[in-house]
């Protein structure tokens, strides 16, 4: 059987509040953000996971530990979010004042990454786990983790865009009963804010 991956966004920050860009800097979760991460807990309890994996902040390893999933994990570097350089701390708003039009599944970030370095780092991501079986858990952060679903199903990292993910939210890959290798989005941006996201049907 060929892996389902649930998407697993960590909880709110102080950051995600005012819709900070926080790439690489080591926010904690808030109080809020830990209870999100409680109900994940919960939530995904009635699943056995082969393998989860967990980005190396502290805000997606206290998300996963709280959710009662921390045993076992597997710290992957490739699951860190975008390093959004220069852009670091600032809203969209902000950088819109002195770049019109930036947006970052185009345009990337001076002194982090652009799109196409994010785009190969999930695409080295999931070859590997194409090649897993079973439920894999994978505690990212919303760039990242949008970034990963919309190359799952072929499209382009720009279409990412599109996609809106909130913290302490569940999100389900894997492949449409079936047919053949099809890779479908199963739930989207489900989870700890009340938005139903039950596992996939086989």
């Amino acid at each position: 059987m060929a892996a389902n991956l649930y998407l697993i966004r960590h909880g709110e920050t102080e950051w995600s509040v005012f819709h900070r860009y926080a790439g690489h800097i080591d926010v904690p979760l808030t109080a809020q953000g830990e209870g999100q991460a409680g109900r994940l807990g919960e939530m995904l309890r009635p699943t056995t996971f082969s393998q989860v994996w967990v980005s190396p902040l502290q805000r997606a390893r206290r998300t996963c530990e709280l959710a009662g999933l921390s045993n076992g994990s597997r710290v992957d570097p490739r699951l860190l979010e975008w390093n959004f350089g220069n852009y670091e701390g600032l809203t969209t708003s902000a950088i819109r004042a002195e770049r019109p039009g930036w947006n970052l599944f185009r345009d990337g970030c001076p002194g982090g990454e652009s799109a196409e370095e994010v785009a190969a780092r999930v695409e080295s991501t999931i070859e590997e786990l194409r090649t897993l079986e079973g439920c894999i858990a994978l505690f990212s952060h919303k760039q990242l983790l949008r970034s990963l679903a919309v190359r799952w199903i072929g499209l382009p990292i720009q279409s990412a865009s599109h996609f809106s993910l909130d913290t302490g939210s569940l999100s389900i890959l894997g492949f449409e009963s079936g047919v053949s290798g099809m890779p479908v989005i199963s739930r989207w941006n489900g989870g700890a804010n009340g938005l139903a996201a039950s596992a996939p049907q086989h």
